[in-house]
């Protein structure tokens, strides 16, 4: 849907009574003066500025104005409406259009919550669970004949910090390489 769709469909909306203030009119109309490229030159500003026009007359003006001029100059209002009137900006009936989801689409940012909720302590948790009984299956085998070799190195279990790292898996290999 072309922003120029988007302003017609909105136009009601944004025109209607207390919607928008004299100061965000003004300040809207200032950033498409001032927005590189310029959308409004300074005679439009002015006109669109004008406090002897009634703020409905001059934000009906300006609404037409733009989609006279083409998509860009709307994309330019809606991107100064949602800097100076975020709440309306969000309010606008085709920003609800947009939002409603499509039914037969999956959902990935929820799909993504439902599978990462648990969060890190819970993959921590069952991790060093599978480790430690992993473990525990390969001590206790009777058919593995290293249990004496790996009750010794699971004994400086708690040496392992760092440097020791190394020092501990090289006694290992070399007593493994003895026999």
């Amino acid at each position: 849907q072309s922003y120029c769709h988007r302003l017609q469909h909105d136009m009601y909306f944004l025109t209607s009574t207390s919607r928008l203030n004299e100061q965000a009119v003004d300040k809207i109309v200032l950033q498409l003066n001032r927005v590189y490229p310029q959308i409004l030159t300074n005679e439009e500003a002015e006109k669109f500025r004008n406090p002897k026009a009634s703020l409905h007359t001059r934000l009906s003006d300006l609404l037409k104005h733009l989609q006279k001029k083409g998509d860009r100059h709307c994309q330019e209002f809606y991107r100064a409406l949602q800097i100076n009137a975020e709440q309306l900006f969000n309010d606008l009936p085709s920003r609800k259009i947009l939002k409603i989801p499509d039914p037969t689409e999956i959902d990935t940012d929820k799909e993504q919550y439902m599978l990462n909720d648990r969060g890190p302590v819970f993959f921590l948790a069952c991790f060093s669970v599978a480790a430690g009984l992993a473990l525990f299956w390969y001590c206790c085998n009777s058919e593995t004949q290293v249990i004496g070799r790996a009750r010794r190195i699971l004994g400086f279990s708690p040496i392992i910090i760092g440097r020791h790292v190394r020092n501990i898996c090289m006694l290992y290999l070399e007593d493994i390489s003895r026999n």
